[in-house]
């Protein structure tokens, strides 16, 4: 029997959160019994799925993600499948009906997050995000990022109203004017993992790879967002944090060929877009927000 991380623990919350939660354990001993696995036990970093390492019958090391059936993770497998184990683990088996993947170990593992020096992390990041970048054909099923934008133009708001209007307006109102302008004229339409930070990016041999995307179809630009608010925690503290993060558009735009503009005005938008919900707001989602306001 596994145990399930401490981690998870904040699914009770709601009466759907809890009742995964309970049900985790079975969902792993079917896929274990499905796929021939030795299971070990649950990864305890993650707080929104469950990751275990498992063993294949063929003796190679793979890990089972359970993903909470959401909007955000509905269509994992199919982005990894899709890039086919360039510049993210490569899916080896899905279970739609569990919400669970199968998908390759990357060793050694370790993550990006542990290069100290941010200029080469970033170069490293942009490395990925190029073996990432391609284009959709018209009937891949992801969601658009203009879609997106356009429901984040009508929640954010009035999230942020009901919560007491917390932060000052102009972001609300930045965020509101990007959204419509920068979906209304995508540059490309390629496939996105929207949840690009050093701690989804591994070392696999001698390389990087990506591990969890949130997959969207959209203008590549969006993709730096939540990069553009890596290291959260060092940003609060660093007192030349605008300087740091005006640096991290100058490397990320030359490196991979996209608008500056349009990533700083995306990092504003996709910052409130995951600070801001029915349930409260995140103060260093909105601190990020504020310093790329400011980082023209």
């Amino acid at each position: 029997m596994i145990e399930i991380p401490d981690r998870l623990g904040w699914w009770r919350e709601t009466a759907e959160g809890a009742a995964w939660l309970d049900r985790l354990p079975a969902i792993v001993a079917e896929l274990a019994d499905r796929w021939s696995l030795a299971i070990g036990q649950p990864f305890c970093d993650g707080d929104v799925s469950l990751a275990v390492p498992v063993t294949r019958a063929d003796d190679t090391s793979a890990v089972v993600k359970v993903n909470f059936p959401e909007r955000e993770t509905e269509h994992e497998a199919d982005a990894l499948a899709f890039w086919d184990g360039f510049g993210a683990a490569r899916l080896l088996d899905r279970a739609d009906d569990l919400g669970a993947l199968l998908v390759e170990r990357l060793e050694p593992g370790t993550q990006l997050w542990t290069v100290d020096d941010e200029d080469e992390a970033n170069k490293i990041a942009a490395g990925v995000l190029r073996a990432l970048r391609r284009t959709l054909p018209d009937s891949a099923p992801f969601h658009s990022l203009a879609g997106e934008a356009a429901r984040w133009v009508e929640e954010i708001p009035l999230h942020w109203e009901q919560l007491g209007e917390p932060f000052e307006r102009r972001l609300i109102d930045e965020m509101v004017t990007a959204c419509r302008d920068l979906a209304s004229a995508e540059p490309a339409h390629v496939l996105l993992h929207q949840d690009f930070h050093g701690g989804n990016v591994l070392r696999s041999g001698d390389g990087w790879r990506a591990i969890d995307p949130k997959p969207l179809a959209g203008d590549p630009a969006f993709d730096t967002a939540s990069l553009l608010r890596d290291r959260r925690e060092e940003l609060r503290e660093d007192l030349r944090a605008e300087r740091r993060v005006r640096r991290r558009l100058d490397l990320l735009s030359e490196a991979l060929e996209l608008d500056r503009e349009r990533m700083r005005l995306w990092g504003i938008v996709h910052a409130l877009a995951w600070g801001v919900d029915v349930n409260g707001w995140h103060e260093s989602h909105v601190a990020c927000a504020r310093l790329l306001a400011t980082a023209r």
